[in-house]
């Protein structure tokens, strides 16, 4: 599937929607935030079961309570037409990012092709015109195999020993294929856009790209109980000048997309539907230009749940509970703007990151001072939800 308008309700819902547990969030005018049920005809308020995505992640047998809970309804088609900001009446509800409370944090350097561009990446101190010969020097070196090396294993040791030998060690490569997961904080709580909304670049960044990856939605106890789509919009040319500008590269107005929905884990959805998903991605541009790639799970290089307990355990506590991307293994490198230059964004781009079991997560791109900016958080949230509980 590819998208270079609004997609229809239907492309943005799961394949399977009416066997799917569906969480997402609206914003009611003048009320704020309400969690929502999203079903392929009817969207319900959650309010008498939890009045935060965050609060309801914590719930025993979560799936089957939101399954049989009624409440009132909005036509998920009315939400889903008027979350297009640029056909939205504002008196009226449309859909946001389905996560509030929780920590956003991400997995970097999960994928082998991935890993290999942040090598290339820092190799080139983010010049994007110096990729294409840095890519092979690198990768006649290294080779492109390296699927099969399990991270922290005596094999990923003696392969360090060679590469440092050979004077191509990287930070990457540390926590590509060593004992520790890179995982830092990507945005803050309550900053995610939703399907629909614009994405936004630094307006300093040359050097690009959208990031297509599930993530997955965690308790405060450290138990999986769903997931969703990201793009986890990236800045290769920050990030490749120096590492230490990782927060400068990763977390920026409007950069952080989370949709479109959260699907519940159940009978039917489980952590092995997600080890097994398949992320298709489509980049329109406003010149024409059309990129397509995938990205498999079944590719990453440590599992999911490995993944969870690096981020959250005896160490590191999330009381609100987190969300976890977890990688990708796009990493674009198609030119766009002459050989060897490799892809960026252009203002005007749109993505779309689908699978069949979660659907379309959709975004136009624009920078970040031109993009809403984020002024409703966790203050704001408490506020609109004391003056609720006071009606």
């Amino acid at each position: 599937m590819s998208h270079s308008s609004f997609p229809s309700l239907a492309e943005t819902l799961p394949q399977d929607a009416p066997n799917a547990v569906l969480i997402g969030r609206i914003w009611v005018p003048d009320e704020g935030p309400y969690l929502v049920k999203v079903g392929a005809t009817e969207t319900t308020d959650l309010s008498n079961l939890a009045l935060t995505s965050s609060d309801l992640m914590e719930l025993e047998d979560v799936s089957i309570k939101v399954k049989n809970h009624q409440g009132k309804t909005w036509s998920t088609q009315a939400l889903w037409t008027n979350t297009d900001p640029l056909h939205r009446n504002a008196q009226q509800a449309w859909f946001l990012a389905p996560t509030d409370l929780q920590a956003i944090k991400a997995a970097g350097v999960t994928f082998v092709a991935s890993m290999l561009e942040r090598v290339i990446e820092e190799q080139a101190r983010g010049d994007a015109a110096k990729a294409e010969s840095v890519r092979k020097a690198v990768v006649d070196v290294m080779g492109e195999n390296l699927r099969n090396v399990k991270p922290g294993s005596a094999q990923a040791m003696k392969l360090k020993e060679v590469l440092l030998a050979q004077g191509v060690w990287s930070q990457y490569l540390e926590v590509g294929i060593g004992p520790d997961a890179e995982i830092f904080t990507k945005s803050q709580a309550m900053s995610a856009v939703g399907s629909g909304f614009d994405v936004g670049l630094h307006p300093g960044s040359s050097w690009n790209n959208p990031e297509p990856e599930i993530v997955l939605v965690i308790n405060s106890k450290g138990h999986v109980v769903g997931a969703a789509l990201g793009n986890d919009v990236n800045l290769r040319d920050f990030e490749g000048r120096s590492a230490l500008l990782l927060g400068k590269a990763k977390d920026n107005n409007a950069s952080c997309a989370i949709g479109p929905f959260i699907r519940l884990f159940d009978g039917q959805y489980t952590i092995d539907s997600v080890r097994n998903t398949d992320l298709s991605m489509a980049v329109h541009g406003p010149e024409g230009f059309v990129m397509q790639g995938s990205s498999s799970l079944s590719q990453i290089s440590r599992d999911p749940l490995d993944l969870a307990a690096q981020a959250i355990g005896p160490c590191h506590q999330y009381p609100d509970g987190l969300v976890l991307f977890l990688g990708t293994m796009f990493a674009p490198t198609q030119d766009r703007h002459g050989p060897g230059q490799g892809f960026t964004h252009l203002v005007g781009d749109t993505v779309a990151i689908t699978t069949p079991q979660l659907g379309t997560l959709f975004n136009r791109v624009t920078t970040s001072d031109q993009a809403p900016a984020w002024t409703y958080g966790i203050r704001a949230l408490m506020q609109d939800l004391a003056k609720r509980s006071s009606h």
